[in-house]
């Protein structure tokens, strides 16, 4: 059935298709029969799926990526698909258009997109104006990043009055420090900046009325020296949890056409990146410090592989738009399956050692 819905989208230019997907899933949501009818065709239940991770639980361990809601418009009916979580945004303090058109571009026979979007959004006051609920049981992350033109020795500024203005509304929040569409972004992944970062954010962070879970979201292109600077920044910080990883500026296994265009590339050409970054950071951490694997998760059994290597949630996106909305049913199945052929109590066992 998919394939069909999928062959009239891909007609569509790519950022025009997403549009017109993530109307219909803000039209489901407003509409309450609809709404619990693709929430009955897409539940999966199970004590087994229950995760636990810098406080607060989860009733799967299956969450959206950011990026696909950024105005968080859709919750509702996204929240139907039978998602742990949602992470929205990213968002930032001033609204910005974001990069030049065309701005995402598909690779089929790759199962890819390479995209530089720029973060374009409507800013945080528009975010604060949408209605988060309903959501039942799905968790909210919110996804923040610095406008285009803030220079980067005045990045906390933004960092910090994003947290101070989302806290109340977020159950936890993503620091996107990573993505490769904002000129000068990944430099605060740097030693010295990071720190200065994280403690202004943290203080931030403790300051409000609601302590609210704080993640980093980091580059797939980090060398093993850099996962080490940044693991020590924050631990000295107390940052919740580590999201790994943003898009990667590799072009491997993509075509020729691809190799000049800006951006980063996601989906299947990210995940033996995004996999190895995961297994090197909970290997490192020795499972303390959660981890939220993404990246080029596009089957079920992407998905447990991720599990296994350490992380203890794990978000989808490009993994939705190739291969449909009820992937989500069908991991968590595959999941339930999975623990019980192999006699486990939950998915968190998944990780064996690493955890």
């Amino acid at each position: 059935m998919y394939s069909l819905v999928r062959a009239l989208l891909f007609r569509l230019e790519a950022e025009e298709a997403h549009r017109r997907a993530l109307a219909l899933a803000r039209s489901v949501g407003r509409f309450p029969p609809a709404r619990a009818v693709l929430a009955a065709l897409a539940r999966v239940e199970s004590t087994r799926l229950e995760v636990s991770a810098f406080g607060l639980k989860f009733k799967n361990p299956v969450g959206l990526a950011a990026g696909y809601d950024k105005g968080g418009r859709a919750i509702a009916g996204l929240s139907a698909l039978g998602l742990g979580h949602l992470e929205i945004g990213t968002v930032t303090v001033r609204p910005q258009p974001g990069n030049q058109r065309p701005r995402v571009h598909r690779f089929l026979d790759e199962r890819a997109l390479v995209n530089s979007m720029g973060f374009p959004n409507e800013g945080v006051g528009d975010l604060l104006a949408q209605r988060f609920e309903p959501r039942g049981r799905c968790v909210i992350g919110v996804n923040i990043g610095k406008n285009k033109d803030t220079p980067l020795e005045r990045a906390a500024d933004d960092y910090c009055e994003l947290i101070r203005r989302v806290a109340a509304r977020a159950d936890y929040i993503a620091i996107n420090i990573s993505s490769p569409n904002t000129p000068g972004l990944r430099q605060l992944q740097d030693r010295g900046a990071l720190e200065d970062l994280l403690r202004a954010v943290t203080k931030t962070r403790d300051a409000q009325a609601h302590r609210v879970p704080l993640l980093v979201k980091i580059a797939p292109d980090l060398s093993e020296a850099e996962v080490d600077t940044m693991l020590e920044a924050m631990s000295a910080a107390a940052i919740d949890g580590v999201i790994a990883t943003n898009t990667t500026t590799d072009r491997s296994g993509l075509p020729e056409r691809a190799q000049s265009l800006p951006g980063g590339t996601s989906g299947a050409p990210l995940n033996a990146r995004a996999l190895a970054m995961t297994l090197l950071l909970a290997g490192r951490t020795h499972g303390k410090l959660p981890i939220i694997g993404v990246g080029g998760i596009l089957t079920p059994q992407d998905a447990i592989e991720r599990l296994r290597a350490g992380a203890h949630l794990i978000q989808l996106y490009t993994g939705l738009i190739y291969e449909g909305p009820f992937l989500v049913r069908r991991v968590l199945k595959e999941l339930v399956r999975t623990c019980q052929r192999e006699g486990l109590t939950s998915v968190s066992e998944l990780g064996g050692g690493a955890r």
